[in-house]
């Protein structure tokens, strides 16, 4: 980590500061949020790490921050940025980060709260049982061995799917409807694979969650509609992702290329920023690695919300169905209009927008693409809605409000937001902050029943350990970045 004081912060505008370039830097850094969710100077180093990833090369527009920032691993989470491919763009697994496509997948039952209510403690130990978590061995599929571990690193929630473990819809309903091209399961080291073959459908620990929820407010009734949500409507929300396969991966390209910078001539201020040009044999080994994490994690959540709808079908009589899945820790190979100067660009395929379309490779570390209405890569059925986007997945804290939002017309970042609350405390802080004895009893209090795998996990996710979720959409929408849907909070949580 660089050791410096804090960039200085110029603010722009109500949601939007900026760090002018100094020394190595690039292109300027850019953070969207608002007074009160900047990162505390002199002990959260995010700023500083906004400013050394502006000094990557073939990087375009700005580094920037989203209103949930914290300091990370090289890039901040909550980190964007964007490389030109063909002016020596890199790819930094740092700006990925260790859970490779840890995502959000949101459902929505046919029942609202009055009906679910009497059932509510039933269906939570339902979903506690089958729900493997934690930090050992279990999964909701035991994979056969290494050849079909390949089967799914190569076709993601597509296979899950084919192989009963879903419907059409939850593809349909599905970043890349459920598979990134260009996986090559070969390429994985030995331990990947190792580590990948008896997770497959387990949730993991940390900020890991299946969680219960309730719509409490529904902000945009167009768009709420089309996404298939309405006031008062039970949902199930699941956040996680690749777990030790995609860790082992960003291990061991993270090694690979601290060894390979020198010979490209690459120098970073933070060798947790190693990097490689896209157009190398070590890029292009990470990012098909990299698209068979991505694949094991949509099947991982596929085969989550299966399980979670055999609960719901068994208890309750009400389905499951699918609003959205996306991702927050990925680097993708995009085509956007960059504008240059004012540190905004627009997404190919928006109406209007300025500069040349360029081929990018746009690293989104804790943040979530946020494509606007009419983009080619939204689901059939949303597509020609003028005004809807993609469906934005914003999960809370343990115990707070958790938040659905959409893509608008001229989003900044390359079409890019936050991907939930953002972290201010440690898991160690939070721990010695609270019993989870304590915690449990007082979300129950609030009429949130939870199920953990363990005392000290609870502690670790106490809801003050992260920013204000409202503020946070506060933010993004001042910003420019998406538009509330809805609302939603929680009734019931299981917990890693």
């Amino acid at each position: 980590m660089t050791p410096a004081s804090a960039p200085a912060l110029v603010q722009e505008t109500p949601y939007r500061y900026r760090i002018e370039p100094t020394g190595r830097m690039r292109v300027p850094g850019v953070v969207f949020a608002s007074p009160g969710l900047l990162p505390e100077v002199g002990g959260d180093q995010a700023l500083q790490q906004v400013a050394d990833v502006a000094t990557l090369p073939g990087i375009v527009d700005a580094s920037y921050a989203m209103p949930d920032v914290h300091w990370g691993y090289g890039f901040p989470i909550g980190g964007v940025a964007a490389t030109d491919i063909a002016d020596g763009g890199v790819v930094s697994p740092g700006g990925v980060g260790f859970d490779i496509s840890c995502g959000v997948r949101l459902y929505a039952a046919d029942l609202d709260a009055a009906a679910f209510a009497p059932r509510k403690e039933a269906v939570l130990d339902g979903l506690s049982r089958s729900t493997p978590r934690g930090m050992g061995k279990g999964a909701v599929w035991d994979l056969s061995g290494a050849d079909q571990l390949a089967k799914v690193l190569a076709s993601g929630a597509k296979y899950a799917v084919e192989q009963g473990h879903g419907v059409q819809r939850d593809l349909d309903r599905c970043e890349d409807f459920g598979a990134v091209d260009d996986a090559d399961p070969a390429g994985l080291s030995e331990r990947a694979v190792n580590r990948g073959l008896h997770q497959l459908g387990s949730l993991g620990s940390g900020n890991h969650f299946l969680e219960v929820q309730v719509v409490d407010a529904v902000r945009d009734q167009a768009a709420a509609e089309a996404y298939g949500l309405r006031a008062g409507q039970v949902c199930v929300m699941i956040h996680c992702g690749s777990r030790g396969l995609g860790h082992q991966i960003c291990t061991d390209h993270v090694r690979a290329m601290e060894q390979a910078m020198a010979g490209f001539g690459i120098t970073v201020p933070d060798r947790q920023l190693a990097c490689v040009p896209v157009e190398s044999d070590p890029g292009r080994a990470y990012l098909r690695a990299m698209a068979a994490a991505a694949n094991y994690a949509r099947a991982n959540r596929q085969l989550l919300g299966q399980a979670a709808r055999e609960v719901f079908e068994r208890l309750t009589g009400a389905g499951l169905d699918l609003i959205y899945d996306i991702s927050h820790n990925l680097a993708k190979v995009e085509t956007h209009r960059v504008t240059g100067g004012d540190g905004a660009a627009g997404a190919a395929g928006a109406a209007g927008g300025a500069g040349q379309p360029r081929r990018l490779c746009v690293h989104r570390k804790g943040a979530t693409r946020a494509l606007p209405p009419g983009h080619p890569d939204l689901p059939a059925d949303l597509r020609d809605l003028p005004d809807v986007g993609q469906p934005v997945l914003i999960p809370g804290s343990m115990g707070t409000a958790s938040y659905v939002l959409t893509g608008v017309p001229g989003g900044p970042a390359f079409a890019s937001t936050c991907h939930g609350a953002g972290r201010t405390l440690s898991r160690h802080q939070a721990a010695r902050a609270v019993r989870g004895q304590e915690l449990r009893r007082l979300l129950e209090s609030r009429g949130i029943a939870v199920r953990g795998a363990s005392w000290r996990g609870l502690a670790e996710e106490m809801p003050e350990a992260y920013k204000d979720i409202d503020a946070v959409v506060e933010a993004a929408e001042g910003a420019g970045l998406a538009r509330a849907v809805a609302r939603l909070v929680p009734v019931g949580v299981v917990k890693g």
